[in-house]
This record gives C-alpha cells, sequence and structure tokens, in this order.
C-alpha cells in the first residue's frame, strides 16, 4: 500500500514519521532519526484488511478458460462401485496423470461461456470448481480419492494439477485507481440473482486495471437489456392456451360481474422510457481474483438481488 511515495519498506527506519495526507492522497516520510522511547498516539479509523480465512467459507476456486483449455486434461473415466456421483472420501479412476504432474489435483468443470453484455464478446468459459483429488496409485488407469468436494462429480470432470499461487495473507479492500465501469456477466451457481456472500464473474480484468482488492459499487441498470427480459414470458409459453404472445402489462381488467374495473388503461411502458430511468446503486462486491480478461469478485453488501447484466463501477 506504499505505493510510489514510499518505494522500498526496508528504508522505513525506527523514529520515522509517516504523512498521509488525505486531501491530495499523498504518502511521504519524514526522516528524524530519534532515540528509542515510548509514544502513544490516537488510533485512526483505517480501512481493515480482511483475512482469507473470514471469506473462504463463501469463495470457491474459479477459472476463466479457453474453449478448448481442459481437453487434454486427465479426466474421471469410472468410480468405485459404479457410483453415478462421488464426494468426499470417495474413489474415482483417471485417466491421462503422470507422476511428473504431482500428487495433489483441482477437479474442474467446463461451465457456460462468459459473454460481455456490452459488446458480445466471448472473453472466455467458466470453469466450474468441484473439489480437489490426490493420487493414491499411478496407472494407465490412476486410483484417486476425492479429499474435498464442493459439489457432486461424476464421470468426464476434469483434473489440473494444484498451481502454484502467491500467497495472499490479507485482503485490502480498496478503490481502484482509476475509472472502471462493467457488467456483471454470471453467477457461479448458473442462476439469475444470486445475493449476499456470493460469487458473480465481471467483464473486466487485470488488463482493465482491477486487482484484487478491489472494491466495485454495483447498480441496477434499467436501460440494460432488462426490458425484454421484464416484457417476455418467464416459462417460454403464457395463458392456458400456449400462446407466444407476450401477455401485456397494462392490460384493462375485468371484474367479477364482466365489466370494466374503474382505472383507465394507462400508456404502456416503452424500451425508451426504461433508458431513461437512472441507474440505482444497491451493493458493493470485492474483487478476489482476476484474469486477463475478466475476474470474479465477492458480494459484501447488497439491499436487492444482484442480477446478471448489472453494472459495477468504481465507488
Amino acid at each position: 500500500m506504499n505505493r510510489e511515495q514510499v518505494r522500498n519498506p526496508h528504508r522505513i527506519y525506527p523514529g520515522d514519521v509517516l504523512v498521509l495526507d488525505r486531501a491530495s492522497g499523498r504518502i511521504s516520510v519524514e526522516s528524524a532519526r530519534m532515540s528509542p522511547r515510548v509514544r502513544s498516539e490516537d488510533l485512526a479509523d483505517a480501512v481493515p484488511t480482511i483475512s482469507p480465512g473470514a471469506i473462504q467459507p463463501f469463495v470457491s476456486r474459479p477459472l476463466v478458460l479457453e474453449e478448448n483449455q481442459l481437453e487434454n486434461a486427465p479426466h474421471i473415466v469410472a468410480t468405485q462401485e459404479s457410483r453415478v456421483v462421488v464426494a468426499t472420501g470417495d474413489i474415482a479412476y483417471v485417466r491421462g496423470l503422470k507422476k511428473g504432474m504431482g500428487t495433489t489435483y483441482h477437479i474442474y468443470r467446463r461451465g457456460d461461456p462468459l459473454i460481455d453484455p456490452e459488446n458480445g464478446a466471448t472473453l472466455g468459459y467458466m470453469g466450474l470448481y468441484l473439489g480437489e483429488a490426490q493420487v493414491r496409485q499411478f496407472g494407465d488407469m490412476s486410483r484417486v480419492e476425492i479429499t474435498r468436494s464442493t459439489q457432486e462429480i461424476v464421470t468426464g470432470d476434469r483434473l489440473i494439477p494444484v498451481l502454484k499461487e502467491p500467497p495472499v495473507f490479507a485482503f485490502v479492500p480498496r478503490a481502484p485507481d482509476a475509472q472502471i465501469r462493467g457488467r456483471v456477466m454470471s453467477m457461479t451457481d448458473n442462476i439469475f440473482e444470486t445475493g449476499r456472500y456470493s460469487v458473480v464473474s465481471l467483464s473486466k480484468g487485470a488488463k482493465d486495471g482491477l486487482q484484487t482488492g478491489h472494491v466495485l459499487a454495483l447498480h441496477r441498470s434499467s436501460s440494460a437489456s432488462r426490458y425484454a427480459l421484464r416484457t417476455s414470458p418467464i416459462f417460454g409459453r403464457t395463458g392456458p392456451t400456449g400462446s407466444d404472445a407476450t401477455r401485456p402489462h397494462n392490460e384493462l381488467q375485468l371484474n367479477v360481474r364482466g365489466s370494466p374495473i374503474i382505472f383507465d388503461k394507462p400508456n404502456p411502458v416503452t424500451a425508451a422510457d426504461i433508458a431513461k430511468i437512472p441507474d440505482e446503486r444497491y451493493g458493493l462486491a470485492m474483487v478476489f481474483r482476476t484474469f486477463e480478461r475478466a475476474s470474479f469478485a465477492l458480494i459484501m453488501q447488497s439491499t436487492m438481488p444482484v442480477a446478471v447484466d448489472d453494472v459495477f463501477t468504481t465507488p
């Protein structure tokens, strides 16, 4: 967090005074070689860090995959006692494992494509984290034990060696230095809406300036592609006759005697009207994993459901 002003933290000595100018955002060091003594100062309201262990129950290890990235990865061919689904403690048999690849693996399944709602570009594919496996015996058909599972694991699921990532000792929540705006692309559980402590994928990544710990504001955008969703049949066909026609929202209703009710039929709301409604801020999300063109964030605060196509911006 020292940024540019304190480039080498090893050059901060006892007695130095760090000056934080909130107005300009400047950090400087005033050297004062003082003799050691007890000093007391009032504690300022600092931004607390978040221990990885505190949010670990809420986050998984999602990946952004290329289209064919898992095609040649080792995969589960069979399970012990021909079980359809395996979980923690079960045995599975994997083809394609080699001793030089290690003995600990993460289990993944390729999910839906991550499509940028703004331009329709495919940024990658969701890599759904399913659990972990430990090799018990190598061979043409290696024997592995499922040591951790977050959801059901079936034949065809792929194994990836555990990546050696730099350890994260604490997440430091902070706003991005630049203005960033993008869309929520999907939820990790393949649902349309989610809430607090859930994981969402974002349409911006490391090349756009997003870093681990960045906090983003969530906005409900009525001008996005939500108008078509609100005016379309939820389950594809509506009415007792199975008509494909969209049911009007403001059609004239009749009372039980068949005569019109006292309310006049209002003018229908159009897409142009919806586009004029301003975005409404309703929550915060913290980025915990970034890739080149996409990233994943944990919903920290939310006063309404987080939905696909919602907008995120620099707070």
